[in-house]
């Protein structure tokens, strides 16, 4: 009596698998770029795999964001360890690194977080970092902390798409940034 042997194949870690590979696509080419069946050809598994774990290159695209978003906050967090202004830098060193990412994250793509919570949350985590930097450079002051978290985040994030759209140079980029780092606690009015 003979057995017959059934030959599968199970990937094992597909998710994380597919991300990278529409990672990879995205720094190459950009989010339109990004497709189910090319990450499930790169992953090398059947482009019916995919939905396993997405419904479609939407959802694939809000988990590179989300991904995104995580990294971000460490560099976040990272840069504004010393003072508020590290984190402009971190920043701009963020978007420059990763520029497809980036656009990505904060593009027209994903623009309803809400259908992606995954998105929604690693997003508002981000955030999370820069008003907590926001409210230790106030310090003790009544300042509108989340007026001043979104100041910044507006600088840095126009920055940094000057620098990814080749309008202005890094250098120049991180000389302003530096720039506005404070010699004192700003006395900030609501």
């Amino acid at each position: 009596m003979t057995t017959a042997t059934r030959s599968t194949y199970h990937h094992g870690a597909l998710r994380p698998a597919l991300i990278a590979a529409a990672r990879d696509m995205l720094s190459n080419d950009g989010p339109g770029a990004v497709s189910l069946r090319e990450a499930a050809r790169r992953v090398g598994v059947s482009a019916t795999a995919t939905y396993r774990h997405f419904l479609d290159k939407e959802h694939l695209l809000a988990a590179v964001a989300a991904e995104g978003f995580a990294e971000f906050a460490v560099m976040l967090k990272a840069g504004g360890v010393r003072d508020f202004s590290g984190m402009g830098v971190a920043y701009l060193e963020f978007a420059i690194a990763q520029p497809g990412l980036f656009r990505l994250m904060f593009g027209p793509v994903l623009k309803e977080r809400e259908k992606y919570p995954e998105l929604a949350d690693a997003a508002d985590s981000a955030f999370a970092v820069l008003l907590s930097g926001a409210k230790r450079f106030v310090g003790d002051n009544d300042a509108d902390v989340e007026t001043i978290a979104y100041a910044a985040w507006s600088c840095s994030h126009g920055l940094a798409r000057l620098v990814i759209d080749d309008v202005i140079p890094a250098e120049q980029a991180f000389k302003i940034s530096r720039a506005a780092r404070p010699q004192s606690r700003l006395a900030v009015t609501p």
